[in-house]
């Protein structure tokens, strides 16, 4: 094909700017046409599901069942605080047919890209499926809300009911099967949430304190009867001193706390430093062991499922403390 004969009139240096502004104009193109998920892009037909924590993962693949295929963007030892979105991530976004994430500022480096999707498809957070009194904000910073719901088990069977019906809103062919398996799973997890406290129970009322990298485990505390203190608040991106360490080493000797619990999503060196400054002062506490925090375990193991993770959790608890 030629060129025109009414371009061919204009000068080069105006070619050029007219090729700029073609390539530019099909940018466009090429990007309005990648928001939208279509059929073509799911597999055998199911609903495409992308969600940032392996937690919100497990509800997906529990109550979508053999109607989603779901994909998480955080794997193991995964912290979501911190996280940046890949390129790989940003496609599978583009791809989805919905997208489940935490909110309440988990996924803080993601949150505008979330913003962004949320006006170009189902993007739903599970942090609007807990009533507002009974989110929690930390003794020290009362403005700012806990995201850390999963850790009691009665929420997050909440959270399982929302899925359940978001899901149903963009596919209401296959509703019956959802109100099924949300019937399934919300029995396992209302008994997970009776173990749980049957087994923190056996730790001696005086031993019950969890001390951890950070300020994690304040729903469970408050769900399970448990005092929680975290070195770090209740994310990663706050940072903590010699003050902070001296404060926690100080009340580990007060209290004679046993033993203190690392977290597999975050460096083991802050609680190392509390270890020896308690060892400074003649007191010798234990790393009770490894606890899953921001993040599951590994694919293909219990405790890379929801229900597996806060037993392992539970179990190493209670072993170190009674």
């Amino acid at each position: 094909m030629g060129i025109p004969p009414y371009l061919a009139l204009l000068k080069p240096q105006h070619m050029k700017y007219i090729q700029l502004l073609l390539y530019i104009l099909l940018l466009l193109l090429w990007g309005c046409s990648g928001n939208n998920s279509s059929s073509e892009e799911t597999p055998n037909g199911k609903l495409y599901i992308v969600s940032t924590t392996g937690m919100i993962h497990d509800i997906v693949s529990n109550i979508g069942g053999s109607y989603v295929e779901a994909v998480s963007l955080m794997g193991p030892g995964v912290d979501p605080h911190l996280y940046k979105a890949t390129r790989t991530d940003l496609q599978e976004l583009r791809k989805a047919d919905a997208i489940f994430y935490n909110g309440l500022h988990l996924e803080g480096k993601m949150g505008e890209i979330l913003e962004k999707l949320s006006k170009q498809k189902p993007t739903f957070p599970i942090g609007e499926a807990i009533p507002k009194n009974r989110l929690h904000s930390p003794p020290d910073q009362p403005n700012a809300i806990d995201p850390h719901v999963w850790f009691d088990v009665s929420l997050w069977i909440k959270a399982s009911e929302y899925v359940a019906a978001k899901l149903t809103e963009i596919d209401s062919t296959h509703a019956t099967e959802y109100a099924q398996a949300l019937e399934k799973y919300s029995k396992e997890l209302s008994d997970l949430h009776v173990w749980t406290q049957l087994e923190i129970n056996h730790i001696p009322e005086e031993s019950r304190v969890l001390i951890t990298a950070h300020d994690a485990f304040g729903y469970f505390g408050k769900a399970y009867g448990i005092e929680v203190r975290g070195l770090q608040g209740i994310s990663t991106m706050s940072e903590f001193g010699l003050k902070d360490v001296a404060e926690l080493v100080d009340f580990i000797v007060e209290r004679k706390i046993k033993a203190v619990f690392v977290e597999s999503s975050i460096p083991t060196k802050s609680l190392e430093a509390v270890q020896a400054g308690c060892k400074q002062k003649n007191h010798l506490v234990q790393i009770g062991g490894s606890l899953y925090s921001d993040a599951m375990g590994e694919a293909g193991t219990d405790e890379g499922t929801y229900i597996g993770m806060v037993k392992a959790n539970v179990t190493t608890i209670v072993k170190a403390l009674q």
